[in-house]
């Protein structure tokens, strides 16, 4: 129950203060829970981020070597990149599902 509050006299002498806020059942404020969410995706943030390193290095190398090699081989580094960028979208992907909800019957 949300309620404002009006306060007495506290101890540094300041009069009519209001306390605006949850009083009275006894919860603490849900602001003063400071923790870390734990990502909803299948890849770990530190997976994630070697992903994303790995897709940049690809995407970077194949013109390179498209440019210094005669060969086609430079086609490899864009089919490594668009697996990881796949892989880095399916992870988004999941990462941005609703949660189910749990609904009593």
């Amino acid at each position: 129950m949300a309620a404002v509050e009006r306060l007495g006299r506290n101890p540094e002498g300041t009069i009519g203060q209001r306390r605006i806020g949850r009083t009275g059942d006894g919860d603490p404020d849900l602001s003063r829970q400071n923790f870390r969410v734990r990502s909803a995706g299948f890849l770990s943030e530190r997976q994630r981020r070697l992903a994303w390193v790995g897709f940049f290095l690809a995407a970077f190398q194949a013109p390179l070597a498209a440019k210094l090699i005669d060969d086609a081989s430079w086609f490899f580094a864009v089919v490594v990149a668009l697996v990881v960028a796949t892989v880095i979208i399916a992870d988004d992907a999941q990462r941005r599902r609703p949660q189910t909800a749990d609904y009593p019957e």
